[in-house]
C-alpha cells in the first residue's frame, strides 16, 4: 500500500465520507474529507437548481482544486496512503447533469485546465448502493436541505458517474454494490470491502457485488 492515493466516489448517500474515515484509520493513512457543508450555494442549489448551478459547480470546482492541490503536494511524513472522500473529476460528473449546455462547455474547458495538474488517483472506488438504499441512508443523516432531493435527480448523477467510469477504463477502478452491507455498524461487512480495496488492481474496470 505504499505511496498509494485511494479516491472513494459514490452518489449521494452512498457512504463515502464514512468508507474513507473507516479505511484511513485502518490503513494510518492521511485523510481527505471534502469540505461541502460550508458552500453556501448548496441549499440554494437544491431549492432554485437552474438558477444556482453555474455558481455552485463553480465554487465547488475551486475549494476541491485548493484542497486537493495543497494535499496532495504535500503529505505527510509518517502516512504514505492517502485516502479521499472524493476526487476532482467529481466536479465534472456533477456538472455533466447540472449544467446547461452552454455552461457545461464553458465549465469543462476550465476543469480541464485545472485538473491537468493534479495527481491521479492510483485506485478509484465507487461505492455504488440503489435508490432506496441511497434515499434511506440521506433521510437518516438528516441534513433538511437534502431532504428535497428527488430520485430523478440521484438517477442522474449515477448515470454521470457510470458514464465517467466506462470511459476511464485506462485507471485502476473498482466497483463495490454494497447496497446490502452495513459496513459503519458491522465489523465483518467493513472487512469485505476493505479485503477488495487492499488488493491490488491493474488499470480497468473491476466489479464487486457484496451481500
Amino acid at each position: 500500500m505504499s505511496n498509494r492515493f485511494i479516491a472513494i466516489e459514490g452518489n449521494i448517500g452512498a457512504g463515502k465520507t464514512s468508507l474513507a474515515r473507516l479505511l484511513a484509520n485502518e490503513l494510518n493513512a492521511q485523510l481527505i474529507l471534502e469540505q461541502f457543508e460550508k458552500n453556501s450555494f448548496l441549499p440554494l442549489f437544491y431549492k432554485e437548481p437552474q438558477r444556482y448551478a453555474f455558481p455552485l459547480e463553480m465554487s465547488f470546482l475551486a475549494d476541491r482544486y485548493q484542497q486537493l492541490k495543497s494535499k496532495l503536494s504535500s503529505p505527510e511524513l509518517f502516512q504514505s496512503t492517502i485516502v479521499a472522500d472524493y476526487f476532482i473529476s467529481k466536479s465534472l460528473i456533477f456538472a455533466r447533469k447540472t449544467l446547461q449546455d452552454d455552461e457545461y462547455k464553458l465549465y469543462s474547458k476550465l476543469f480541464s485546465i485545472i485538473s491537468s495538474s493534479l495527481r491521479k488517483p492510483d485506485l478509484l472506488v465507487y461505492l455504488f448502493s440503489d435508490i432506496p438504499r441511497l434515499r434511506e441512508n440521506i433521510r437518516n443523516r438528516g441534513r433538511d436541505y437534502e431532504q428535497e432531493i428527488d430520485n430523478e435527480y440521484l438517477e442522474k448523477i449515477q448515470s454521470s458517474y457510470f458514464e465517467f467510469i466506462h470511459n476511464h477504463s485506462n485507471m485502476a477502478i473498482v466497483i463495490i454494490d454494497n447496497s446490502k452491507l452495513d459496513f459503519v455498524n458491522k465489523e465483518e461487512d467493513f472487512a469485505k470491502l476493505k479485503e477488495i480495496i487492499m488488493q491490488k488492481h491493474s488499470h480497468g474496470i473491476h466489479r464487486y457485488t457484496l451481500e
